[in-house]
Order: structure tokens, then sequence, then C-alpha cells
């Protein structure tokens, strides 16, 4: 008997451990402890993970133990600094959006930079239901763009869009996010560089939709599946083929209010096409997040090697798919062989590298390249075509050549449309935060920069809703989704609300960009450009601090600088 009951001791015993675990856990005092030291031993096999892998630790490691001993600690991040030149645009901003000055955004494991990255380059939602249509749009000289409409999902998201802005037309009494027109307002979205929809582009094209916008992408020549129809690839600054899509798109809706938004390396096109159009550009204001502002020094800083590695895999998938084309015109083995990003775009845009080098002739059948075999063009072009593309017509004669008409904000001071500049500390794939170009900021009223403690790359995921319960917020209404998304659509129906009030102010007979009138004796004397803003500020110290500059009127009326 006796032997019969120990054996049922022992077959329930894990059952009884189970169950005294899961009273003591009932305890707050047990769990808590519980809790912080599973998350004390996940952050140290992380950081095992992240020294094995080359990634560089988060500067927040050493706050991690800190909260993790302490565990009344507040750990929610500082607020956003908004660096800019103190401007009625600014103030209202800061009265208004209230997204940039309150974000509750993700802490470990969900808010590690690294984390935050990856999942939103490469993991998505578990059902894709968003649907696109494409324009294939011809330019100038003769190469293809695409552009892809998002026309809704198979879950309804084009009925919420509907319902979305007859709620805010009854809360605003108004038209939805301020528009001038009756005519939904129309987002572009510019990807990364190296090509694709990420899941974070995604994500705003369905929050997008949900608050009435005509969302569109544009993809640049050779990505994304777009057919390449000239041996010719555009440069990492080079707007020409942007600048035509978006007036395409005005075209297609003059009424709408126009609007843009790149992601990472994809804010060298939009940063230099608002430089180079000024203000004849058909945009209303432009936002980027987590922007490469100094080209050259992104290229020349080292990226670790698991994020290296994924950009040339996507540089060489695209180039190898169209490699018999371009051997008439560039060393493609050379190219493909080629270990760093910087390597790379030199051996492609610069002639320097395979200037001794004999192209042979192309192959029967390959994709038509826009070859002229009577043409006295570098790169083999028409002469035609060659004259529209100016000094983009032959390859630049080294590496610094090539950034003197590629820099993103070469023509800083040419650009006359409010951009929205999102960046984070601990972007792992951005140069240090060091770097960035704070004098611009504060002296050019267009443009604005929000600084972020975390955040990652184009990442800025915000807290989920057993986070908040656990005591950091209490009672507070908690947001779902990214932080950038919803900072940059409040920014531009704040921007919308604020030129619309601005036009009420404007004279008859004025003119500016947003349906505005100005006279001809307001128009301002245009600006001498520099040939390269800003192209490598000295490095702040770690504890600057910078002193905002004195308020000025500022007239926020599009003035002609072309």
């Amino acid at each position: 008997m006796a032997a019969f009951v120990l054996d049922c001791l022992f077959c329930l015993l894990p059952s009884l451990l189970l169950l005294v675990l899961s009273l003591a856990l009932r305890w707050p005092r047990v769990s808590c402890w519980t809790r912080l030291a599973v998350r004390a031993a996940g952050r140290r096999l992380w950081v095992v993970i992240c020294l094995i892998l080359e990634l560089p630790l988060d500067r927040n490691t050493r706050k991690w133990t800190e909260e993790a001993v302490s565990p009344g600690t507040d750990q929610t991040s500082d607020r956003p600094r908004l660096i800019c030149k103190p401007t009625a645009l600014a103030k209202y901003l800061l009265r208004h959006c209230g997204s940039l000055a309150r974000p509750r955004l993700a802490i470990w494991p969900r808010g590690d930079p690294h984390l935050q990255t990856l999942s939103s380059l490469l993991f998505g939602q578990r059902r894709d239901t968003l649907r696109f249509t494409r324009d294939h749009l011809l330019v100038r000289d003769g190469g293809t763009v695409a552009l892809d409409w998002a026309v809704g999902t198979r879950l309804g998201e084009v009925v919420g869009r509907k319902r979305w802005e007859g709620r805010k037309e009854h809360q605003s009494g108004g038209k939805a996010l301020g528009c001038f027109t009756v005519a939904p307002p129309v987002l572009l979205l510019i990807p990364q560089s190296w090509g694709g929809i990420t899941p974070h582009l995604k994500a705003l094209c369905h929050m997008a939709m949900r608050q009435g916008f005509y969302v569109v992408v544009f993809h640049p020549r050779g990505t994304a599946g777009s057919p390449m129809t000239t041996a010719r690839m555009t440069e990492f600054g080079d707007p020409a083929d942007l600048e035509q899509a978006i007036a395409y798109i005005h075209s297609c809706h003059p009424s709408s209010m126009l609007v843009a938004v790149s992601e990472g390396s994809g804010s060298g096109i939009l940063l230099s096409y608002l430089g180079e159009c000024g203000s004849s550009s058909h945009l209303m204001a432009a936002a980027t997040i987590s922007p490469v502002l100094l080209g050259q020094l992104w290229f020349e800083t080292a990226m670790p090697p698991i994020y290296r590695s994924g950009a040339l895999f996507h540089r060489k998938l695209q180039l190898s798919r169209y490699g018999s084309s371009f051997r008439a015109v560039l060393d493609v083995d050379r190219a493909l062989s080629c270990s760093s990003l910087r390597d790379f775009e030199e051996t492609l845009f610069c002639s320097s590298v395979h200037h001794k080098w004999t192209p042979p002739r192309p192959p029967k059948g390959s994709v038509n390249s826009g070859l002229s075999s009577g043409s006295s063009s570098p790169r083999g072009l028409a002469p035609s075509v060659a004259w529209g593309l100016g000094e983009r017509a032959s390859p630049a004669k080294d590496w610094n050549s090539y950034w003197e008409r590629n820099e993103p904000l070469r023509d800083a001071d040419e650009v006359a449309v409010p951009v929205l500049c999102i960046c984070s500390r601990d972007d792992p794939l951005l140069p240090p935060t060091s770097t960035v170009p704070l004098p611009l900021f504060q002296s050019n009223p267009y443009f604005l920069l929000v600084l972020t403690d975390g955040g990652g790359h184009c990442g800025f995921c915000l807290e989920s809703r057993q986070e908040s319960e656990g005591g950091r917020i209490g009672k507070e209404e908690v947001e779902e989704g990214n932080w950038s998304h919803i900072a940059v659509l409040e920014y531009f129906r704040v921007m919308a609300d604020f030129l619309k009030g601005e036009e009420k102010d404007v004279p008859t007979g004025e003119y500016s960009h947003a349906g505005q009138r100005s006279r001809i004796s307001n128009v301002a004397p245009p600006r001498r450009r520099r040939a390269a803003m800003m192209r490598r500020p000295r490095p702040q110290a770690p504890g600057q601090t910078f002193v905002e500059a004195e308020e000025e009127n500022f007239t926020w009326k599009r003035s002609y600088t072309r």
C-alpha cells in the first residue's frame, strides 16, 4: 500500500509542481521577479548573439541592467527632440501634432534596434492582402519606371477607408486632411534604393488607405520586376525619373493634394528632387523616415555584415537579371564580385574604375539599350537623349565627382517644400547621429528633424497592450501600429490645416503652391546655389547642446526661385 501511495505521488509530482508554480506566480512580487529574471537572461543571450553576428550593441544595454535591478524604474524612452528653426509652422506642429510630442516606443525585446530593423525589412503581416495595379511610365531617355497604385485589399479596406473619411469629415466639419479640394490626397511612397516594397512600407500603405489617401509606390528602373528598356541604371541622387513620375501623377489627379514619403536610402532621390525643382515642385509636403542625408558618408561608413550582405544581394540580383545587356557599357563581372556597397556603386557609375576596359559588342537579342553606333556620347546614347540627360549622359570621372552631382542635400537652399525627417539615435544602418547636418535644420525653415532615442532603421514600433498593462501607462489609451507612420500622416494633416489657414490670410491676386497667390513684387530674389550643401559637417561633441536661433518672422508663401 505504501509503495502504491509513493508511486502515485511520483506520478502527480510534476502536476503538483506546476500547480505550486502557478500559485506562486499569482503573487505580484514573485511574478515581478520572475519576469525580470527571464528578461535579464534573454538580454544576456541577445548580447552574445549580437557579438557572434558582429552587430553593434545597443547603447541602452547598461540601462537594461539598471531596469532589471530596480523594477520600479520608468522604462519609457525620452521624448523625441524636434530640431528646427523656430517659425510659425514649427509652433503649429508642436501644438497640433501630438504624436511628435508623446510617442510610446516599444521596449526590449521589440524595441531592440536590430530586431526592429530586421522585422521592418523582412517580416510583415501574416496575411498580406494589399492589392496593387501597375502603370509603366516611359521616361524621356526611353527608360521605364513602375508606379504601383494601391487599389484595396481582400478584407474590405476600401470600405473602411470610406467610413474613416466620413467620420473625419463629420468630426472636423470640413474635408479630410484639410484638403483644398474635394478630391482625396495622393500619397507617393519611395522605397529603399535597392527596390521592392518592404513590410514597413506595406504597413504605411494600409494605414494611409484607411485614412483616405490614394497611395502610389514609385519604383526606379529595373527594380521590383519593372522592365529594363535601356542599359542605364538610376544613380543614387538622380531625380529625373521621379520628376517625370510626379508630373504624371499630378496630371492624373490635378485637384488632389500630393505628398511624398521616402524610406531609408530612398530619400536620396526625394531630397534631390526637392532641391532641383525648388518651388516648381508639385508636392505640398514631404517626409523621410530614417533618411540618408549624406550619401557619400553613408557609402563610406562600414555597415554591419548582415545588413551589407542583404543590400548587396538585392543590388547584384538586379544587375545579374540584365547582365547580358549591361556588358556593353560596364564591367558586370567586376561589379558582381564587389564586397562593399561603395565598390559596387563606384563600379557602376564611375568611369575611373573601368576606363581601361574595352566593352564588347552587345549580344543578339539583348534588351534595347538605346545605343547608337554613330553617336559620340561616351555611353553610346543618341545625341538628343544625351542632351536631355546633361552631365549624367557620361559616367562620373571619379568617386568625388559622382557625389558632387548626386549628394542629396547639394541643393538644400533651393528646397521650398516643408520636409520632416524622422531619425533614430540607434539606427544600425546609418552613420552616427553626430554626423547629421544639424545647422541645416536650425537655419532652413523648410527642414524639420525629429530625433528619437530608439526606433532602429524604419522601425519605431509602438509598445503593445501587454506592455502598457504592466504598469507603465495606467489608464492612458494605447495606439497600435508604427509610430513613424502615425507621425507622418498626422504631420501631413496638420500641414494641410496650417496652409489652409495661411490661404485665408493671403489677399486676392497672390499665389503660392497650395492654391495661394503671390504678387510679382513679393517674389523673393533667387538664392545662389551652393555646389554641395554641408557635404561633410564636423562631428559634434556627445554632450554638446545647440542654441536655438532667435525667432524670425517667416512667411509661408511659396516664392519662385527658378
